[in-house]
């Protein structure tokens, strides 16, 4: 295969394997460092489940990473796409090196919280510090306005905002993991047909971590991504969002409106946020406590089973980025 098909190839597997490999060790250290979800209030489970999978899908992303700077270091693969390797990550290094320092952060917040059950108002400085440093790396959304500071603004709303999306929809087994392999996928497939061969990898690493987690946690779960993972998760599908080129004069048939392709590939996850503050606000009850007023409990109350919802919220997550492709 030629490049960047075999690329792409090689980062999914790699990636998929990696994840799913850590994920039993990640189990194992949970259980015994306690790190795991207690059966509680409105929780379904009788026995505690490690929190486990925000560690796997890290460690997938993360050694893959390594794998391929170590292989640039030593030059152990061909000239073409070494050359093209070594040129991309060396344009977009800072922004690269923001986006895993980024990780690690909302890893450790969300693991914290796990741990010690943060105020809302502390994690929140927390995702708002993370935001802040990604756009001021350079990775930010414009939106065609020429000012630095809406610039800045847009983009850390924006990151704040989907990562707290996928946050409260990780309330059933695999819909918080299945959503962002279904964003990711759409991310690389958008990324890859512009040939921005370095976003799509990216894209697709993300996706191989998670469908390596997926087995593990739907439909039965013997791990949960936890507020580590699930912080993770919607960090990166929101600045994976940022990255493409969704418009560029340079195409065939340019058009602004492709800007708002994230909006469609992120509809479910945005529309349900959207829904249950909504909600709670008109009920006068605080945003950010949760309750089961999310799509998936919605469905459930209409009879279908908890697995059937998540998989009904997946094909509409599927048919909403397939719409992506219209713009």
């Amino acid at each position: 295969m030629a490049f960047p098909t075999n690329l792409y190839g090689a980062v999914l597997l790699m990636a998929f394997l990696v994840s799913a490999g850590s994920l039993p060790l990640w189990r194992r250290w949970c259980r015994r460092r306690g790190w795991v979800d207690d059966p509680g209030h409105r929780k379904i489970h009788h026995v505690p489940v490690p929190l486990a999978g925000g560690f796997a899908v890290f460690t997938g992303m993360a050694a893959v990473l390594g794998a391929a700077v170590l292989a640039i270091v030593f030059q152990w693969m061909p000239a073409e796409p070494l050359a093209k390797l070594s040129y991309g990550l060396g344009r977009r290094s800072v922004e690269l090196t923001t986006l895993l320092l980024g990780a690690v952060g909302m890893l450790a917040l969300g693991g914290w919280d796990d741990r010690r059950e943060l105020s809302p108002r502390a994690k929140f400085a927390g995702q708002c510090l993370i935001a802040l440093a990604v756009s001021l790396s350079g990775i930010r959304i414009t939106l065609f306005v020429p000012s630095l500071v809406f610039s800045h603004a847009v983009t850390v709303l924006w990151i704040l905002t989907v990562t707290n999306a996928f946050n409260i929809n990780d309330n059933m087994n695999g819909l918080c993991a299945g959503l962002g392999a279904i964003a990711s996928g759409w991310i690389a497939f958008h990324a890859g047909r512009e040939g921005q061969y370095l976003v799509a990898s990216m894209a697709l690493l993300v996706l191989g971590s998670l469908l390596g987690f997926l087995p593990y946690n739907y439909p039965k779960a013997s791990v949960f991504l936890g507020d580590a993972g699930s912080h993770l998760v919607g960090y990166l599908i929101s600045v994976l969002a940022v990255l493409p080129h969704f418009y560029s004069p340079k195409q065939l048939e340019p058009s602004r409106w492709a800007v708002l392709c994230p909006l469609l590939i992120l509809a479910v996850p945005l529309a349900d946020l959207v829904s249950v503050v909504w909600i709670r606000t008109r009920l006068g009850r605080p945003f950010w406590i949760g309750d089961t007023n999310h799509f998936s409990h919605r469905l459930t109350r209409a009879g279908l089973g908890r697995s059937e919802a998540v998989l009904v919220l997946w094909l509409a997550a599927v048919w909403f980025g397939a719409l992506s492709l219209l713009f």
